[in-house]
């Protein structure tokens, strides 16, 4: 954020800072989401890479479409588990996941 505009917000009461500081999450709490959402993310860059609608993984995996939207967009109620299963469902690799992970 341009420094000027949080100066002009601060003098207005506005209090600036972080999601986490915001949600009172903890460090460990932090780095889940973040996990999370990499991996979310990487669900749904490597679907496209092979080539599958999200409806042909929902085959694959046996769920649903409406699931496979709910991993591609962090959804609070999938499962990390869900995620990385369905990943290895499409053929990706703990070496693939790792440097995901890593970057």
């Amino acid at each position: 954020m341009d420094k000027s505009k949080q100066k002009t917000l601060e003098k207005k009461g506005w209090k600036i800072g972080s999601a986490d500081e915001f949600l009172h999450l903890t460090a460990e709490e932090s780095e889940y989401i973040e996990i999370k959402i990499k991996l979310s993310n990487y669900l749904r860059s490597f679907r496209k890479t092979q080539n599958l609608t999200q409806a042909q993984l929902a085959e694959l995996i046996h769920s649903s479409q409406s699931r496979v939207a709910k991993m591609e967009h962090g959804d609070p109620t999938v499962s990390l588990d869900l995620i990385i299963r369905s990943l290895f469902a499409m053929g990706t690799t703990k070496q693939d996941l790792a440097q995901e992970l890593l970057t």
